[in-house]
């Protein structure tokens, strides 16, 4: 019996495309080992969104040659995509496969072993309109199950190598989402949240008269027995209307927490990103979302040290974020990345000031976030519990509220994956509500 390791580098889209890898190969009669281990197969998920992930995935891989000289070594997705001609003159690397071939994964080792040859398996996928077909069965995390229902993107933001790693936007089909939910509810998991590339825009490749876009999914998915609860990954700010607000509330099992990426609180800024939105229709969009749902989490992105951020740039980030006073704020230090069109910008800001911004708003981040919390203090919450955790000595059950907010009950056996109910009473430490 062979032994397999995967290593996953990136989103979450990527690691879900790495556990369903992770099922071909046992399902193949692999054994997988931890990667700290020695293995037959080493398969890393590459990433490449900024430089510093390049970099983490050619470390990643020579790590993998090191731990066994003898093993075959996999390089996949995103990093494949944008540098396989490097990859091809990688001596630590041994089969190369790019985004939307990884569920012929198996087929392409077998193909390998035979030969030693035949490495390199990537299409050029701008050109591609199919959604490659991977599916999950079983989840590691056994009460939240994190769903890929979309890939690619259409946006071209003037930072991102994305569109030229994932293609364009291509949507997995209502029934092959809806039979995958249905199997998972099987196996006991509470929650699903969606996911994808450019999330907000599933189904727009649909053709047809009346094609179904993410709201209609989740319409569609609401009505399967067993899930308790549905949650969204990243959202573009644009999706947020009033219908889209008011059919979502109308839905029992979704949960407020809904995460706008907002990159930058400048309108100049904004426009040199070629982010699609203005400041006003961000904060416009917040307040639908107060005025529809009881205190929603509402998190978001911030890039810092963008090309041409002035201080005063940076000054209207920080106000409009005080002003909108968000549940927490994703903080990124702008990485040039060659392939953009910033990265041809003028005005690139200096590390040191993108460091001194970043330090700025993850201070921001950390007195918001505490405020947000504080808010439910003598609510009702509705917790979906998830692990067991040690505090000054006493052991409880942790989980998170419909809005992601974390609380915690005393321990007792078969708590794990059970919903629990009650008043968030108090702190039981800084991140952590005590529901009674």
């Amino acid at each position: 019996m062979r032994t397999a390791a995967l290593h996953n580098l990136g989103c979450k889209v990527n690691a879900y495309e790495t556990e369903a890898m992770q099922q071909l190969l046992e399902e193949a009669g692999y054994q997988i080992v931890p990667f700290e281990e020695c293995a037959d197969v080493y398969v890393i998920n590459t990433c490449s969104v900024t430089n510093i992930a390049d970099k983490k995935s050619r470390q990643m891989l020579h790590r993998a040659k090191n731990k066994n000289p003898e093993a075959v070594v996999v390089a996949a997705g995103c990093y494949v995509q944008s540098s396989s001609e490097e990859l091809k003159r990688d001596l630590s690397v041994d089969v190369i496969i790019g985004n939307n071939k990884k569920q012929e994964l198996v087929p392409i080792l077998e193909e390998y072993f035979r030969n030693q040859d035949n490495g390199l398996h990537v299409i050029d996928i701008g050109q591609t309109k199919k959604y490659e077909d991977l599916r999950l069965t079983r989840i590691a995390d056994h009460t939240r199950a994190f769903l890929k229902v979309q890939d690619g993107c259409n946006q071209f933001c003037s930072y991102c190598i994305i569109p030229y790693t994932r293609g364009r936007v291509r949507s997995r089909e209502v029934e092959n989402v809806e039979a995958e939910v249905r199997s998972l509810a099987a196996a006991g998991y509470k929650e699903i949240v969606l996911t994808g590339i450019h999330l907000s825009s599933y189904g727009i490749d649909f053709s047809g008269d009346k094609p179904v876009d993410l709201l209609g999914l989740i319409k569609h998915l609401h009505g399967i027995d067993g899930i308790e609860r549905i949650r969204l990954g990243s959202l573009e700010p644009r999706i947020i209307t009033e219908a889209f607000v008011r059919e979502l509330a109308s839905l029992e099992k979704f949960c407020p927490h809904f995460h706008l990426s907002l990159q930058s609180g400048c309108d100049e800024t904004l426009k040199r990103m070629n982010r699609r939105y203005t400041t006003k229709e961000y904060a416009q969009g917040c307040e639908l979302l107060r005025s529809v749902f009881d205190n929603p989490a509402i998190t978001t992105d911030v890039i810092v040290g963008f090309p041409g951020e002035t201080e005063d740039e940076f000054a209207q980030t920080k106000r409009f974020l005080e002003q909108t006073g968000l549940y927490e704020i994703h903080v990124f230090k702008y990485s040039r990345r060659a392939g953009t069109g910033a990265d041809k910008m003028p005005n690139q800001v200096p590390e040191a000031v993108k460091s001194r911004r970043s330090e700025e708003l993850l201070k921001m981040d950390k007195e918001l976030s505490a405020r947000y919390r504080r808010s439910f203090l003598g609510k009702m919450g509705w917790v979906l519990l998830e692990e067991r955790k040690t505090v000054d000595g006493k052991e409880y059950m942790v989980g998170h509220t419909k809005e992601y907010v974390k609380a915690a009950v005393p321990f007792a056996e078969g708590l794990k994956n059970t919903m629990s109910e009650g008043m968030l009473s108090g702190m039981l430490t800084d991140e952590i509500l005590l529901l009674s």
